[in-house]
C-alpha cells in the first residue's frame, strides 16, 4: 500500500488533515517533524540554531526513511519541498498531496511565533508562500484547497485520495 504525504504551507493544516485521514482511512500517521525529532535525539528549534541547512539534512534522512515505509499518512514540513531528492522520495513512496491554503488565512489562524521559520512575524508567511507556491505544485500529483470548513476540506481529500487508490 502506498503511502500519503501531505505536503504545504506551515499552518496549512497538514497534521490537522493527515491524522484526519489517518482514522478514517485506518493507517498510521506521521508527522515528520516530530519523527526528526525523535530520531535525531535533538529539537527541530536547535537545529535552526545551527544553521537552516543542519535542518534540512536531517529533514533529508527523516524523509528518506519515511518514504521507505508503506501504507502511511505523512505530514510533512512546510519547506520540505526545497530539496528535490525529497519530492522524488516521497513520490516514490505514494502519492504526493498539496494542501493548499492561502497565506492570509494562515496568517490569522496560526501562532507564526511558534514556528521556526515564521518567527520573524505575519509578512514573512506571505514571503514563503510567494517563494513556495510554484515548487508545491510541481511537487504535487493532487492539490485540494484547504478554504472554508474542515469537514468539506476533509471531504475534498478524501475524494482525491479516493480516486488516486
Amino acid at each position: 500500500m502506498k503511502n500519503i504525504a501531505l505536503i504545504g504551507m506551515p499552518g496549512s493544516g497538514k497534521t490537522t488533515f493527515g491524522k484526519a485521514l489517518a482514522d478514517i482511512l485506518h493507517r498510521p500517521f506521521i508527522d515528520a517533524d516530530d519523527y526528526l525529532e525523535k530520531k535525531e535525539g535533538r529539537t527541530i528549534k536547535s537545529f535552526f540554531a545551527e544553521s537552516e541547512e543542519a535542518f534540512r539534512e536531517a529533514e533529508e534522512r527523516t524523509i528518506r526513511d519515511l518514504s521507505a515505509k508503506e501504507g502511511i499518512i505523512i505530514a510533512t514540513g512546510g519547506g520540505v519541498i526545497k530539496r528535490k531528492v525529497n519530492v522524488d522520495n516521497l513520490r516514490e513512496g505514494g502519492l504526493v498531496v498539496f494542501l493548499d491554503r492561502l497565506p492570509e488565512d494562515i496568517v490569522t489562524d496560526v501562532e507564526v511565533e511558534k514556528r521556526p521559520l515564521l518567527k520573524e512575524g505575519p509578512d514573512r508567511v506571505f514571503t514563503l508562500y510567494e517563494e513556495r507556491i510554484a515548487l508545491y505544485r510541481e511537487a504535487a500529483d493532487i492539490t485540494v484547497a484547504n478554504r472554508g470548513r474542515e469537514e468539506k476540506v476533509l471531504e475534498k481529500l478524501l475524494d482525491a485520495v479516493k480516486k488516486w487508490a
